[in-house]
């Protein structure tokens, strides 16, 4: 019986690294968190035009309406921050070339 309880059990994937994130899953998670941000939006547009509501609720809808948008691109293009880079620091003898001046060429 104890067999079958662990085969639905989510295997624990640990990580050897400390490379961020791929690129294409921090986009695929800030296009879902617009998207998210700009059907919020629509909501309160139509809610603002269509409910019969006291003047500061439709207030706070076109409120809504209006700032989002600003909200929903910064945070669209901000990209991920990662605990690893703060964590890093080089040891005395350390040769390796520091992260950010990682380049081939000149």
């Amino acid at each position: 019986m104890d067999n079958v309880k662990l085969w639905h059990r989510k295997p624990v994937v640990h990580a050897v690294t400390d490379a961020r994130s791929s690129l294409s899953d921090d986009i695929g998670r800030r296009e879902k968190r617009y998207l998210i941000q700009m059907a919020i939006r629509t909501i309160c547009l139509v809610l603002a035009v269509v409910v019969d509501a006291p003047w500061p609720i439709r207030a706070l809808f076109i409120a809504g309406a209006v700032f989002l948008p600003y909200v929903a691109v910064i945070g669209a293009n901000e990209r991920a921050k990662d605990d690893t880079d703060a964590q890093w620091e080089p040891e005395a003898n350390q040769n390796e070339i520091p992260r950010h001046r990682r380049e081939i060429g000149s």
